[in-house]
């Protein structure tokens, strides 16, 4: 867990930088918080300023998929540092583009090289800094300023659902919601397709699971990362894995009725929240989703 001072002095660091993201309806019961809303698209501004603000940084690097890498190319950017950021080849084209447009530079590795820099903290050939997309404390600190919201903008709620990616999202949410509405529950949606937090919680333990890439690549994995699940074990009370179908399903409803923009992570905790029947806040996580592929799920594909 991340204690709640150390998510109110990430807060105090942010400032205005970031925004404070609006809490909308969907329905009677559903409410979403739009972190797609944020200048990069994606709540990953968060945990990526914070950690760069608040220690001493030259150059940076982290290992990201699209949306972590966006966070750290901004705030160097902001901070005028060089940001170089190891992403898997499989990485969307649309998201990689944007890390360039904010002057950051892609290095691309096998999905297997991208993973190991992760575990390690580093890769051999790029110097700064390592911001850690999901272990580092502060970035994990960052995201919990999304909790601190929530549990101001919002008098009652029962349920906060959280899309699954590497757990550093959940953790600073649940971190903060946990310790100001104890009786909250948390629950993660990841795909169908690369659960292995509701694996892991069905053993009892962590386990690897048979990992099928798709439109939903910002959430999910082949395994959890080796610090992320004695934090899940005490603080997510329930994981769901979500069918692709219902994941697509939830994108249309979310353009269709709430006129909001998610890719398929973003979408992932109004599908999992449509199987429930309590007060559910969804952490919309992000937006940022290649034209092509949102515009395939528009016209009614479900994988």
């Amino acid at each position: 867990m991340i204690s709640l001072d150390e998510i109110r002095a990430a807060r105090e660091r942010l400032g205005d930088t970031v925004l404070r993201t609006p809490v909308v309806g969907f329905d009677e019961r559903i409410r979403l918080k739009l972190e797609n809303l944020q200048p990069i698209g994606s709540f990953k501004l968060r945990g990526a300023l914070n950690a760069m603000r608040a220690q001493p940084v030259q150059d940076v690097v982290t290992a990201s998929a699209g949306n972590m890498a966006q966070g750290v190319a901004w705030a160097a950017r902001e901070l005028g540092v060089r940001a170089t950021i190891v992403a898997p080849e499989t990485a969307p084209r649309a998201k990689l583009d944007a890390v360039e447009r904010l002057g950051g530079r892609v290095v691309p590795v096998s999905h297997a090289a991208w993973w190991q820099a992760m575990v390690e903290r580093r890769y051999q050939g790029a110097d700064g800094l390592f911001v850690h997309p999901v272990e580092d404390e502060l970035v994990m600190a960052g995201n919990g300023t999304i909790g601190l919201e929530l549990c101001e903008q919002l008098d009652e709620f029962d349920t906060v659902v959280v899309p699954w990616g590497g757990g550093g999202l959940t953790t600073g949410i649940a971190s903060a919601v946990k310790a100001l509405r104890p009786g909250a529950r948390v629950v993660t949606a990841e795909p169908a397709s690369a659960a292995p937090l509701a694996a892991s919680l069905r053993a009892g333990r962590p386990v690897e699971i048979d990992y099928e890439p798709s439109f939903v690549d910002g959430a999910g994995g082949r395994a959890l990362l080796p610090t992320m699940w004695e934090r899940a074990r005490g603080l997510v009370d329930e994981a769901v894995a979500v069918p692709l179908a219902e994941v697509a399903d939830a994108v249309r409803l979310l353009a269709s009725r709430a006129r909001v923009v998610a890719e398929g992570a973003g979408a992932l905790a109004l599908a999992a929240a449509l199987r429930r029947d309590d007060r559910c806040v969804c952490i919309v996580s992000g937006g940022n989703v290649d034209l092509a592929v949102l515009a395939r799920i528009l016209s009614g594909e479900r994988s």
